[in-house]
């Protein structure tokens, strides 16, 4: 490391430069990344509960006992093989569904708000669901069968685009990063290039001078990657926890509904740490090549 700092001095401009380039790289890598990690874990957290669960809703019809068709739909329920389970929602669990939409206090017996009979799908046998959807149309007055598997395959769809969106950009990433590295090397080389003819004179090989440069920037490319992965990891954190703050504020229950929970795992958290990894790497080997290649001009 002494060799390196020798040929390239460490607080050089280029090297600051550089340093903001990575770190800003290397964050909005890890914000991708990330982003990436929450869509992909949410969307597998949907699509479970969409294929194990359908939903009957019993809308009220007049002169029909909306309670009696509630029951007769999760008789007709649990009698379609493939269920495990039916039960109904009470209007108290209804009520808080619509309650940020509707808010509190509402008088929900006044309105003609449908019932739902939550159905829950066995694994073994293949759920009948045919079967069940004729036999509600021809017992249950007012009550549709409601199969939430074609929207999990749509939600498979826009996962999948998510995810090669943010390959994509990773990849348009790490080329800028990549290119910036280049011009950098290529810019150190030169500004430095007393220093590698007499080296050269003095009977340096070229892998001597491009391992200094090549740890020079490691040293670089990790500090910034450092600096870009840490605030990432940070700013995904404190999403984790706005929304149960916000929950505390008065009037603020609506918000966080809305904003959802941005929960990162630990899985994405580690895929940050590699990201920061990457980003030294990346630094390493393009500042070797470049340096080489540079090296052959020279000579």
């Amino acid at each position: 490391m002494g060799a390196a700092a020798s040929i390239v001095p460490r607080d050089s401009v280029t090297s600051r430069a550089l340093l903001t380039v990575i770190a800003i790289m290397t964050f909005v890598a890890a914000l991708i990344v990330g982003v990436v990690s929450l869509a992909h874990d949410a969307a597998t957290h949907w699509r479970s509960d969409m294929t194990r669960e359908v939903t009957i809703q019993v809308r009220p019809v007049q002169g029909r006992d909306l309670t009696a068709e509630i029951a007769k739909a999760i008789e007709a329920a649990r009698k379609t093989a493939g269920v495990s389970d039916a039960r109904a929602l009470t209007r108290e669990e209804t009520g808080r569904l619509l309650e940020p939409w509707l808010g509190t206090g509402v008088d929900l017996g006044a309105l003609p708000l449908p019932r739902l009979v939550v159905v829950r799908l066995a694994e073994k046998p293949e759920p009948d669901l045919a079967s069940l959807h004729r036999a509600l149309a021809a017992d249950v007055a007012g009550a549709s069968l409601d199969d939430h598997r074609t929207w999990s395959a749509r939600l498979t769809a826009v996962s999948d685009s998510i995810i090669f969106a943010g390959i994509a950009l990773l990849a348009l990433v790490l080329l800028a990063t990549t290119l910036s590295v280049t011009f950098a090397t290529r810019g150190a080389v030169a500004t430095n290039r007393a220093v590698v003819e007499v080296l050269h004179l003095v009977g340096a090989k070229d892998s001597f001078i491009a391992t200094t440069f090549q740890h020079h920037f490691f040293a670089v490319g990790l500090k910034g990657g450092l600096i870009g992965g840490v605030a990432a990891a940070l700013l995904f954190a404190t999403a984790g926890v706005a929304p149960s703050v916000i929950a505390w504020i008065p009037g603020g229950g609506d918000t966080a509904f809305f904003t959802g929970q941005f929960l990162l795992g630990r899985l994405g958290y580690a895929e940050i740490a590699g990201i920061v990894v990457l980003m030294a790497l990346v630094t390493t080997l393009a500042s070797r090549v470049t340096v080489r290649r540079t090296l052959r001009e020279i000579d």
